[in-house]
């Protein structure tokens, strides 16, 4: 099944997708351009922490000039970095390059400590597609990296599905893709990364707890192009959807929060 969060009518929703429309769960169906799109990791708790992976394609890692990694390379992302399907990213003034980066992105659904390989698919509530900006301008080296490339509010959209961990048998054989105003700028294969799935739960599981609504990012392929204000980025990810995200400039306002943008939604 796909679940979506939502804004609508001056509420928040969760909401399900069948035939083409969005069903909420007072019975009542809605068009996907009546809604704004939120993070969609309910009814599951929002997320204690957002565990991103570098380099963990080789081609991508070749891409930049880099040896790929004999263990996982992380990054921490904070929450005010999230946002939905159909929102905008905002480019920083000043900044070189901004790249997108499509991921897989994994949904943690039970308290996972010291698990297993072999169980840890048990693990898994769902996947949903992340596109996970990096301002290279910011970036040291993949070793030491800035908080500034990936740490950014609203520069990891989510969406527009989180997919039941049922409804995908074997994450490790999706198709992903790219487009920049329509062009395809990137395509890969999630059996290309170095880290799978299974092995990043057992590892992170290994020396730290992940608890339900967590995320893990599991990096990007080659592919990756500047983006500036004006482009429409869409990341797919076969069996998950296509995630429709826009470039701005920044606002001469601050950003609203997440609590804010749920508050004013329609």
């Amino acid at each position: 099944m796909k679940h979506a969060r939502i804004a609508y009518d001056g509420a928040i929703h969760d909401a399900t997708e069948q035939d083409g429309q969005l069903h909420l769960a007072d019975g009542r169906t809605v068009d996907f351009d009546a809604v704004v799109w939120l993070p969609p990791l309910a009814p599951l708790p929002w997320p204690r922490t957002v565990l991103a992976l570098g380099l963990n394609y080789a081609d991508h890692a070749k891409e930049l000039a880099f040896k790929a990694p004999e263990e996982p390379l992380v990054f921490i992302k904070g929450e005010g970095s999230l946002i939905g399907h159909r929102a905008h990213t905002v480019r920083p003034t000043g900044v070189d390059y901004m790249h997108y980066e499509c991921e897989l992105a994994v949904v943690i659904g039970r308290t996972a400590k010291k698990v297993r390989r072999e169980d840890a698919y048990d693990f898994i509530a769902g996947y949903t597609v992340a596109n996970d900006y990096a301002i290279r301008d910011y970036l040291e080296n993949w070793y030491r990296p800035n908080l500034r490339v990936k740490n950014r509010d609203t520069c990891t959209p989510l969406g527009p599905w989180l997919v039941d961990a049922a409804d995908i048998p074997n994450p490790m054989n999706l198709a992903l893709q790219t487009t920049v105003n329509g062009q395809v700028t990137q395509s890969g294969h999630t059996r290309d990364m170095i880290f799978d799935v299974p092995f990043l739960i057992e590892y992170f599981s290994s020396f730290m707890t992940l608890h339900p609504g967590d995320l893990i990012l599991t990096g990007t392929p080659d592919g990756v192009v500047d983006c500036r204000p004006g482009d429409v980025i869409v990341t797919e990810i076969e069996g998950l959807g296509a995630l429709v995200n826009t470039i701005a400039a920044p606002a001469l306002t601050p950003p609203l929060s997440r609590r804010e943008k749920e508050k004013a939604a329609p």
